[in-house]
């Protein structure tokens, strides 16, 4: 709300101001008893009050309160059953329905249902990825399944592979992903069939506390264990054919690999790696020396591919000289 106020002498000059809820009382000045804190207290907290029911003001809580209920989620000691999160998801937003034509239940009602949406969510999700994981280290695992992830790293590769059958001791459940070493220069291409014996370890779990989490990482990439390839890793016919997710990583994946062929056909070392971070985001080329020059210096996040274009915004619009952008 816009204010107009004119001169003392009553010309048609004046100027404009935000209306402000509570304006034209007094400042807040200290009080003299505990009675008169309290009262200030009171009239300056429903003054805020005012100002954040104003139209518009509670839309942003809508998403503090979806993710205070993802937070509720995670601080749950055991795991709700979807069908109870749903109803009660479905509940909360059909009581705001009700109480739309109220002036505090509405709002109040609308927080409530985000909450319990944001809690369905995560349950939901966790619900649709659920999938077994390696509880202990297994050896000589005997595996067989298609390749989904290949990542070129500086000493070795690294795949992920949908499993199709594991047999092995200590392997009490058939796990669905796993993520594994090869030999540098020894990993098929993506949509491959391969078979081969491992070494599985679990999840790794935070190395320091409040750490990053691996192991709750890795579990909602689908991943159930992780290790290193013992012997050769070799490809087989496929008993089934690839699925539709498996032919579009497949398409991904090829257009990447020809692009990064075309940057090294004309570069070599650490400025070919540099450059296939930036356009294809393979960044484990890149040699360790350089890779940790860049991260101690602070531009670590120029070699990801949203972090190039940060690295843009940085500069501020200023125009930098044609050789600071030269590989």
């Amino acid at each position: 709300m816009v204010e107009l106020r004119t001169g003392t002498s009553g010309s048609a000059r004046g100027r404009a101001a935000t209306w402000r809820p509570g304006t034209g009382a007094p400042a807040w000045v200290w009080p003299n008893s505990l009675g008169g804190f309290a009262g200030g207290a009171t009239q300056r907290l429903f003054g805020w009050v005012l100002a954040e029911v104003a139209p518009g003001r509670l839309t942003p809580w809508l998403a503090v309160s979806f993710g205070f209920g993802t937070v509720l989620y995670f601080a749950v000691e055991q795991e709700p059953a979807l069908w109870a999160v749903l109803v009660l998801a479905a509940g909360t937003i059909a009581a705001a329905v009700l109480v739309r034509h109220q002036v505090i239940g509405f709002p109040l009602m609308v927080g409530v249902a985000a909450i319990a949406a944001g809690f369905a969510t995560a349950t939901a999700r966790r619900a649709l990825i659920d999938h077994p994981v390696l509880p202990a280290v297994a050896w000589n695992v005997e595996m067989t399944g298609f390749i989904e992830v290949r990542e070129e790293r500086e000493r070795s590769d690294r795949i992920v592979v949908r499993v199709h059958h594991s047999e092995g001791p200590r392997l009490r459940e058939p796990l669905e992903r796993v993520r594994v070493s090869v030999r540098k220069g020894t990993a098929p291409p993506v949509g491959s069939f391969v078979s081969f014996k491992a070494r599985l370890t679990p999840p790794l779990e935070p190395l320091i506390p409040g750490g990053y989490d691996f192991a709750r990482a890795m579990y909602f990439q689908g991943i159930g264990a992780s290790g290193f390839v013992l012997g050769a890793i070799r490809t087989a016919p496929p008993p089934t054919g690839a699925d539709a997710s498996l032919r579009y990583a497949m398409a991904v994946d090829g257009m990447r690999d020809a692009i990064d062929k075309r940057i090294r056909a004309v570069l070599s070392g650490d400025q070919a790696a540099i450059a296939s971070a930036l356009i294809t985001g393979k960044r484990d080329a890149i040699s360790t020396s350089v890779n940790d020059a860049m991260f101690v210096s602070g531009i670590g996040h120029v070699l990801s591919i949203s972090g190039y274009h940060i690295f843009f915004v940085d500069r501020g619009g200023q125009e930098a000289p044609p050789e600071s952008f030269s590989l």
